[in-house]
């Protein structure tokens, strides 16, 4: 299992207990216990502890987009797996650094995650909330494809994009 699935996973883990019982318990206890028996050795350890404090920092944001994105399921009768991969694959589709984790790679991780963890309806219904939330956000990347290499390994010229920061006054 690759250390960023592995960790998406221990994360899911650790918000599936700390959502069960009621966010009663201590998240950062669970967490730690869970990485010592799941994930050690894990290359990426910040990752995990960075990924998990951001989800918490935005939860509350995630949960209203989660409302929105899926009328018909009221947020506390989302199944906690579901509920807690959403958060997850949320928060990176929306607030991560995109050159770390582009959307696409956000959508299919939490997928997958869906399927490991979830129903049998987990991944359509976790395709279906983060769909609908990708294409409300205008679909970045969508068009972006693996640059076509020429035959002594270069990037071809018309492949390589000038990158352009925009400055909001």
């Amino acid at each position: 299992m690759a250390t960023r699935h592995l960790a998406r996973s221990i994360i899911l883990q650790s918000l599936y207990e700390w959502d069960f019982y009621n966010q009663k318990e201590d998240l950062t206890k669970i967490l730690e216990r869970n990485m010592v028996e799941f994930g050690p050795g894990i290359d990426e350890p910040e990752f995990v502890w960075n990924l998990m404090k951001n989800i918490i920092s935005h939860k509350k944001e995630i949960d209203n987009i989660i409302t929105k994105a899926a009328p018909e399921w009221p947020i506390d009768q989302i199944s906690i797996v579901d509920r807690n991969v959403l958060r997850i694959g949320l928060f990176e589709l929306l607030f991560a650094d995109r050159n770390e984790v582009p959307p696409k790679v956000a959508i299919n991780e939490a997928i997958e995650v869906a399927k490991n963890y979830g129903g049998p309806n987990s991944g359509k219904f976790i395709n279906g909330v983060l769909g609908t939330v990708y294409r409300e956000i205008g679909e970045p990347g969508k068009d972006d494809h693996a640059p076509v290499k020429e035959e002594g390994g270069e990037e071809k010229p018309e492949n390589k994009k000038v990158k352009t920061k925009t400055i909001k006054k």
